[in-house]
């Protein structure tokens, strides 16, 4: 099943072929794919080279942190990140550490940081399928998480499920075409609202 973006410009393959399925395969993720998803997340810029995000990754079969932060999921997410080799929660550490001023930009930041990850992952025919639904106080006790960070997002990561003999609903879900905004809906000039002219 081909789910290319169909893009209205050009833009890099990676980026293109790049989606999120619910049907993950139980196949596991080598570990230096793994140390090299996070190292492009590494890599990725930060307000003042802050790099305010940090990572709890549980790899199935290696000890238990897979499973409690499969429990920090929201029991719709549970349903169907449970089949992913790695979850990860994305921490976003909020104040700076030089100081301890509120850092602005670290949501931003930990999105960057994300975003390289999940590229890097789709060049190694991996996926990534990022999720808001947690419980970010649940998570707070389960790993000691401290005041000033919170664990903002989740993520699924491994191969795809492709046998006939999955998850009728996830096949469906994984089925339904991608669609995006316009450019002219979101890249403006002259004033909010008004479409650029690209």
């Amino acid at each position: 099943m081909s789910k290319n973006a169909a893009t209205d410009h050009r833009i890099h393959n990676t980026l293109a072929v790049r989606w999120s399925p619910y049907a993950f395969s139980d196949k596991p993720v080598p570990a230096q794919d793994l140390a090299s998803l996070f190292e492009a997340a590494r890599w990725a810029p930060s307000s003042y080279n802050e790099q305010p995000w940090r990572y709890i990754v549980g790899i199935k079969g290696e000890g238990d942190t897979h499973a409690r932060i499969l429990e920090c999921l929201v029991e719709g997410n549970r349903a169907w990140a449970q089949n992913a080799p790695v979850l990860a929660l994305g921490v976003v550490v909020r104040t700076f550490s030089l100081n301890g001023e509120p850092n602005k930009a670290a949501e931003h930041d930990l999105g960057l940081a994300s975003a390289n990850l999940v590229t890097e992952a789709t060049t190694r025919k991996l996926f990534v399928h990022q999720m808001i639904g947690l419980d970010p106080e649940a998570a707070r006790t389960e790993f000691a998480i401290p005041d000033h960070a919170e664990a903002f997002t989740a993520m699924a990561i491994g191969y795809r499920q492709t046998s006939d003999n999955m998850n009728q609903a996830l096949i469906e879900r994984d089925s339904k075409p991608r669609e995006r905004r316009a450019l002219s809906e979101f890249v403006f000039a002259d004033r909010f609202g008004n479409p650029a002219r690209l």
